[in-house]
């Protein structure tokens, strides 16, 4: 008897929820994930799907604003990160590769630069692999796969800071005064030791 009360009472709220649930999938307005693919990254030069969350245009190469999904080469496998056995059932750990001489979203010199910074992480065939297993969500995984290649390409691209013979100089000069103070501490500490020898003769 309580048991189909219960059911009474329950079925007018779900069928509420599932009539907004409706409305908001006929307006285009569901619930979409913050690590949907469709919003890891700004949107493509023809107006495809975008990111919120992503950097501002700014701080990326323009050649380089178009989706990286579709560039890229995404594959999952089993994690040896955090889940306990929930890592021996789901492919949790992404990896994402892509050839990086033949990428012409990179600039040519970003791309020499890139392959000196991580040639640790090109094989034989020239593809730069980057993996993640920090999460135990696959698409959180990906996102951060994501992120490091927006990072190396950032460094790639950035231009090294021009130093003023003004500041050089100061530099020189604090670091020779850095070795004076400590050849003087040295010398001090050297005494104080020469001072408790005891004299035999």
């Amino acid at each position: 008897m309580a048991a189909h009360t219960l059911r009474g009472l329950c079925r007018p709220r779900l069928g509420l929820l599932a009539a907004r649930f409706s409305q908001r999938a006929a307006a285009g307005t569901e619930y979409r994930s913050a690590y949907s693919l469709d919003k890891l990254y700004p949107p493509r030069q023809d107006g495809g799907a975008a990111a919120a969350s992503a950097p501002p245009a700014g701080d990326v190469p323009p050649r380089c604003r178009s989706s990286l999904p579709a560039r890229l080469t995404v594959s999952y496998c089993r994690s040896s990160g955090p889940g306990g056995q929930r890592v021996n059932k789901v492919n949790t750990k992404a990896e994402v590769r892509f050839h990086l001489a033949s990428a012409d979203w990179i600039p040519e010199a970003a791309r020499q630069k890139m392959a000196s910074m991580h040639r640790n992480k090109i094989n034989r065939a020239g593809e730069l692999i980057v993996n993640s297993e920090e999460s135990r969500y696959q698409m959180r995984n990906l996102a951060i796969c994501l992120e490091k290649i927006r990072t190396m390409v950032t460094e790639a691209t950035e231009k090294p800071k021009v130093v003023s013979k003004e500041t050089t100089q100061k530099l020189i000069e604090r670091v020779e005064k850095m070795n004076r103070e400590r050849l003087r501490q040295k010398k001090i500490h050297s005494d104080i030791k020469q001072s408790r020898k005891a004299d035999f003769d």
